[in-house]
């Protein structure tokens, strides 16, 4: 059975916008997706949490997608500085980032705090963005393989499916860097991704789940990296910030 699944171009704004640029930048996507004659591929906007409900006004006669860059696997409770899945659904949003590297790495995140993250978010009613990759010392250790294994064994949780869950495969060492794996390499870690998924989920599920690629994506390389078989979209960075970089790359997918 041919599965064809629709690419999803998601930005990660991270810690940048204001209310100024961040609302000027989401009313010229959402102008330019209405532009469009049926688009080929989804989009999803990450904007800091300071911007979520001003975004999610400017994309409501839009199909863009409003996302959170976290969440708590809490529902509600005293953690201080936290936003729970609960509330980013309540502020309009029907996705989130769980797991990303620089809060793995920035606020010592463990695989289980992920599956709990991810957890709450489908909890919640939101699709879980699950991100996963190697450093650049296991790269280069060759650690590649067993790393990624083992972040999704250990980050997904049961009852994940295509509809609930996306998996975004970032390596590290190629975020916000300008370097990016050769196409060889992006090819083989996703067919890794891919394979682990299937044997955890069944091949059906596992063929419809979207599996993206983060890291230094950008204009120049997008089509090349979204043409290969297992890569369904995308997970942008700094070049998300840009509307012709996004729209360019979006574009790219289809």
């Amino acid at each position: 059975m041919t599965v064809t699944r629709r690419p999803l171009i998601a930005g990660n704004w991270k810690m940048n916008g204001l209310s100024g640029d961040g609302l000027a930048l989401a009313e010229e996507l959402a102008r330019r997706i209405e532009d469009s004659a049926d688009p080929d591929f989804d989009l999803l906007i990450c904007p800091p949490f300071t911007l979520i409900q001003r975004v999610g006004a400017a994309l409501a006669e839009s199909t863009i997608a409003l996302g959170g860059q976290d969440c708590h696997a809490a529902e509600s409770g005293a953690h201080t500085g936290d936003i729970s899945a609960a509330m980013l659904a309540d502020a309009g949003c029907s996705h989130v980032i769980v797991g990303h590297s620089e809060r793995r790495a920035d606020h010592a995140e463990t695989d289980a705090w992920v599956r709990a993250k991810a957890g709450a978010a489908r909890a919640a009613g939101l699709v879980a963005v699950i991100c996963i990759g190697e450093t650049e010392a296991q790269r280069d250790g060759g650690e590649t393989t067993t790393v990624v294994a083992r972040q999704l064994a250990a980050s997904l949780p049961d009852g994940a499916t295509a509809e609930n869950t996306v998996i975004a495969y970032e390596p590290v060492w190629a975020i916000g860097t300008g370097r990016t794996p050769s196409v060889t390499e992006v090819e083989a870690v996703h067919a890794l991704i891919r394979g682990d998924l299937a044997q955890r989920l069944g091949d059906d599920e596992a063929a419809r789940l979207r599996v993206l690629y983060g890291g230094s994506v950008k204009p120049g390389n997008a089509r090349e990296l979204m043409s290969l078989t297992d890569v369904d979209g995308a997970l942008v960075g700094g070049a998300s910030l840009h509307a012709d970089d996004f729209w360019s790359i979006a574009q790219s997918s289809a």
